[in-house]
């Protein structure tokens, strides 16, 4: 199959929840057939309810620094399916993507006809084994798995890791992972594996007994981040983070996270921490590869500054835990600048509680509705909050949303695109396309972004333009 004959191949599976299926059973088969590719390798597996593609993407950056061909496979992507693939940094090419997709529908016809699988692969379990057949053919060292859902019954839990890392847990797809913190730690805490390490950044207690009791059964030297004092120093600029770690006999000084919000503090502790075990088990990293792989580190849509003044950021947090991190962050790093929301969501998500932590915040929200076929529509937004926001907009079109937002906003304004990834990759694609209409040109990762995070200014008694009187 050539690309496109790929991609409309992958469309007819659903889209990524549709058909979902959780077991191993399938995928193990399939990779057999295919002369089981995720073993030649070594893996880092990384499961989490926030913070995991950020974790994978600063230990991925660590590694391929230390010298190793380093695979990064992650979930959903925002604007090309090839995102979810990328060797040292750089996205699967069409050609490649292609001959690994092929790879697998070959194998996964085989095993329909010989009735040795049921049916056909899911979405996600499709895009897993291509990914795991592409790292294959790219001679990649070291591979970096970002759990789809859960963990035990992911897709990605097929592999012997050298560490497992858990990031923290929250509420998020309860209909599949349950309807405690307990339970859903309990799926997240499958992929610890015996007598491998296993890092966790968890804090509630019930939801770190449970994954405790898991490494305990597993025979697995865990290591707890919420245990460890030996974060400190940490201090902001400009919204990115620097800290002080210490690791056992190990002192990291002056450690600086290459991507907005205190919250990826821990995270970046979670990646450090992973780097210093490899390294313990003879892996040969140093701290220069720390150093300057987290230095390089992105992770788009988290946080993401687009554009400078005003200033555009872009942040995927669809979960309650995300939108009190993106809350603490707006609280902290812009206080006295008017705030404009561009806010769309799933409507299988949990609305009013993200809702009731950002819309506070803001002097205008604009509801829009992103295209997809789960997208809640700005009623339905509406239905579930308790009291209406003042200043609210209805834009349907997320680009327009955002291009409305923008033009109403005074230099030192902040605008924010939350609640979905799949509105991210709207505006995403939009720029990449030149389809976004923003008067000055995006400056994405540009260090002069940090002067427009860095600056304050009141705004009091000045009356707001509404996007109704533009």
């Amino acid at each position: 199959m050539n690309y496109a004959d790929c991609l409309k191949h992958l469309a007819s599976l659903g889209q990524e929840l549709h058909g979902q299926k959780f077991g191993l059973e399938a995928i193990s088969r399939v990779l057999t057939e295919l002369g089981r590719p995720h073993e030649r390798y070594d893996t880092v597996i990384v499961a989490g309810t926030n913070g995991k593609g950020s974790t994978c993407a600063m230990l991925a950056s660590i590694l391929q620094h230390a010298g190793y061909r380093t695979g990064l496979f992650t979930s959903p992507h925002l604007v090309r399916v090839n995102e979810r693939m990328r060797v040292n940094g750089h996205e699967v090419s069409d050609e490649d993507f292609a001959l690994a997709f092929t790879a697998v529908a070959i194998a996964v016809d085989r095993l329909v006809k010989l009735k040795d699988l049921e049916k056909p692969l899911s979405f996600f379990e499709f895009l897993t084994a291509t990914a795991f057949q592409y790292f294959a053919q790219a001679g990649a060292k070291f591979v970096v798995l970002e759990v789809g859902m859960g963990g035990r019954l992911d897709a990605t839990n097929v592999t012997d890791p050298r560490v497992a890392l858990i990031t923290n847990i929250d509420f998020d797809h309860t209909e599949f992972l349950g309807s405690t913190l307990a339970a859903i730690a309990a799926e997240k805490a499958g992929i610890i594996k015996p007598h491998r390490p296993v890092i966790s950044g968890v804090e509630e207690a019930e939801a770190a007994a449970a994954i405790r009791g898991r490494a305990e059964e597993c025979g697995a030297e865990l290591l707890e981040l919420k245990t460890l004092d030996q974060i400190s120093k940490i201090h902001s600029q400009h919204g990115r983070y620097s800290f002080d770690l210490a690791l056992g006999n190990e002192r990291y000084a002056g450690l600086t996270c290459p991507l907005l919000g205190k919250f990826q503090v821990k995270n970046m502790a979670a990646a450090v921490a992973a780097a210093w075990r490899l390294e313990a088990e003879g892996f040969g990293i140093s701290r220069r590869s720390i150093w300057q792989g987290l230095r390089t580190a992105v992770w788009p849509g988290r946080l993401e500054p687009i554009h400078k003044r005003p200033l555009v950021l872009l942040d995927g947090g669809h979960n309650p835990g995300a939108a009190r991190e993106i809350a603490g962050f707006v609280r902290e790093e812009f206080p006295g600048r008017r705030l404009r929301l561009v806010y769309g969501s799933m409507r299988d998500k949990a609305i009013r509680e993200i809702c009731s932590n950002l819309f506070p915040l803001a002097e205008e929200v604009y509801l829009t509705h992103p295209e997809h076929t789960r997208a809640a529509a700005p009623e339905e937004i509406l239905a579930e909050l308790q009291t209406r926001p003042s200043g609210l907009q209805i834009e349907t079109e997320p680009v327009r949303a955002l291009e409305r937002a923008y033009s109403v906003s005074a230099p030192d304004d902040v605008v924010l695109v939350v609640g979905s990834l799949f509105l991210v990759g709207a505006i995403k694609r939009a720029q990449s396309e030149r389809k976004l209409n923003l008067r000055k040109m995006p400056v994405g990762g540009d260090p002069s972004t940090e002067h427009s995070l860095g600056r304050a200014r009141s705004h009091s008694g000045r009356r707001s333009r509404t996007a109704s009187e533009a």
